[in-house]
């Protein structure tokens, strides 16, 4: 009973934290799509694309899909590059997740996965609070509000009895992205990782980390993308690593393939920002990619 009281005191905290700072936002939103609906001011324009993907790399980018659209989304990870050629440079061992990803809505999105790393499952929910405009009404930046929960239900080789609670971990973060021209976007990440459960003495169940990234397109169907999450929790910083990441994108007719390298083995908030014990600059540079597919489930009602 207790576990289920903190439970639900958590999820009214964060639909109190949604609400407050989506309010102002979905006002606006609600004036400029009312607006736009009665061509009262055609000067103002919604901004889209600013990402190609859900994902920048290993994290979410503020991008929602369209309304009624599934996303079918394949992770991987190979070992690292400097594990010699015993292993193939890391090619011998792999780490995935499976997801898929619906949008209730074009500013709703929610999603479950399993990864093998730990073997966690994950769901999350995704609400885009604000969207970039330009013209008479602009609004310099979309924020899209973003929290997780994960489960490991790995066996674990220590004595500890873990209870169900004990392998909860929650992730909420503000993604706030801005487009500046048709080639360059930008994004903010400020993130809190919760642990319900911590062994080492001094260790805090709560996580902060800043994360910053973006997307340069080369081409129509090519861009560089970049992320990196800096540990501000101290004891957090002192034994593991800022994770980092570097990709491509490749758009090749509704799918969306990541082919990038991080020093990241997991492909959650919890485990590749708070759980990377691995240095990019001495080597341990894990190969992966992502495969993102699109499916149109609930067309869309046409107006009028």
């Amino acid at each position: 009973m207790k576990q289920l009281i903190t439970l639900c005191g958590r999820v009214a905290a964060l639909a109190l934290l949604l609400a407050g700072l989506a309010a102002p936002a979905a006002h606006a939103q609600t004036d400029l799509l009312g607006q736009l609906d009665n061509k009262q001011d055609e000067s103002t324009q919604l901004v889209d694309a600013t990402f190609k993907s859900t994902r920048l790399i290993n994290g979410h980018t503020v991008q929602t899909p369209g309304e009624g659209t599934m996303v079918f989304l394949f992770a991987h990870n190979f070992g690292t590059l400097n594990s010699g050629a015993y292993n193939f440079f890391g090619l011998d061992n792999a780490q995935i997740r499976l997801a898929l990803e619906y949008a209730v809505t074009d500013r709703l999105e929610i999603g479950l996965g399993r990864s093998s790393l730990q073997k966690t499952f994950d769901g999350f929910i995704k609400y885009k609070a604000i969207q970039q405009t330009t013209g008479a009404h602009a609004t310099p930046v979309s924020v899209t509000l973003f929290a997780s929960d994960a489960l490991a239900t790995l066996r674990f080789s220590d004595s500890y009895d873990r209870s169900l609670n004990d392998r909860m971990a929650y992730t909420y973060q503000a993604l706030i992205a801005r487009k500046f021209n048709s080639d360059l976007s930008l994004q903010l990440m400020p993130t809190l990782i919760h642990r319900n459960l911590v062994l080492n003495e001094g260790e805090n169940n709560d996580v902060y980390a800043l994360g910053g990234g973006g997307r340069y397109k080369l081409s129509k169907r090519f861009s560089l993308n970049a992320e990196y999450y800096y540990l501000l929790s101290k004891y957090t910083a002192d034994r593991f690593q800022n994770s980092i990441a570097l990709g491509v994108d490749i758009e090749t007719g509704g799918h969306i393939f990541q082919l990038h390298v991080s020093n990241a083995q997991g492909m959650i908030e919890k485990q590749f920002i708070a759980e990377t014990p691995y240095n990019f600059f001495k080597g341990d540079i894990f190969l992966g990619f992502n495969v993102s597919r699109n499916f149109t489930v609930k067309q869309r009602k046409r107006k009028g």
